[in-house]
């Protein structure tokens, strides 16, 4: 897939199908975009679990850290990455080793990986790339997730 531009109506689609969202390289800091992005995906309806190792155990507005995807205890249809480019191919082989696996992996503004993203098409999970959905929510004028 050309990851250069999506249609709005393949961001829609996806963002209308998937209830359940990991959020990985959340921080606890107010001042992260991750921990804005977090509690905006859970406040519009999301089910929302938070990944990072240094946080594990905790809670941030009722949302609780896990050290890594593997650990969450139930599946998750998305994976939101909040990583430097360098790490997407790493978040991608933890997300292709969980079973079920997710449907969508997503990575923030400023973190695309062409060869991340083809694994995991590769393997027949969509890739979103270089886009916020706390951005394109609002954009798109999109419900609440039911």
């Amino acid at each position: 897939m050309n990851h250069d531009h999506y249609d709005d109506a393949f961001i829609a689609d996806w963002l209308g199908k998937v209830r359940t969202i990991a959020v990985v390289g959340a921080s606890p800091n107010p001042a992260r975009p991750s921990h804005g992005v977090a509690n905006f995906l859970a406040r519009h309806g999301y089910k929302v679990f938070l990944v990072n190792p240094g946080q594990a155990g905790k809670e941030q507005n009722g949302l609780t850290f896990y050290a890594r995807l593997a650990d969450i205890p139930e599946p998750v249809d998305m994976v939101d990455v909040f990583r430097a480019p360098e790490y997407l191919a790493g978040v991608v082989d933890e997300a292709l080793a969980l079973s079920p696996r997710p449907k969508l992996i997503w990575s923030q503004l400023g973190v695309r990986d062409d060869k991340a993203a083809a694994k995991a098409e590769a393997a027949g999970v969509a890739v979103i790339m270089n886009r916020c959905p706390a951005i394109e929510i609002p954009r798109l004028r999109l419900p609440a997730a039911q």
